[in-house]
């Protein structure tokens, strides 16, 4: 059974960036676990978090509730941003 807190990083709710954590995990078993050839993922999930976090603190400022937006919310920023 998964802990409570590893639920909350595998919801896509609450967490923007699962694809990118499952890419770049992924990509580690693949190469031994090597992380020279797994820069790219990172950069990816670094990109993600930081992107999000930007999006998730204006929001807060702004008193927007929930803080992060759902992942269907989150999918119709992206594709206003083309």
């Amino acid at each position: 059974r998964m802990s409570r807190h590893a639920q909350q990083l595998r919801d896509h709710d609450r967490n923007p960036c699962v694809a990118e954590t499952d890419a770049s995990t992924k990509c580690m078993v693949e190469n031994n676990y090597n992380k020279g050839m797994c820069t790219a993922y990172f950069l990816k999930y670094r990109n993600c978090r930081k992107f999000w976090h930007d999006i998730m603190m204006q929001r807060k400022r702004n008193g927007v509730k929930p803080e992060m937006p759902s992942a269907e919310e989150r999918k119709k920023m992206l594709e206003s941003m083309g």
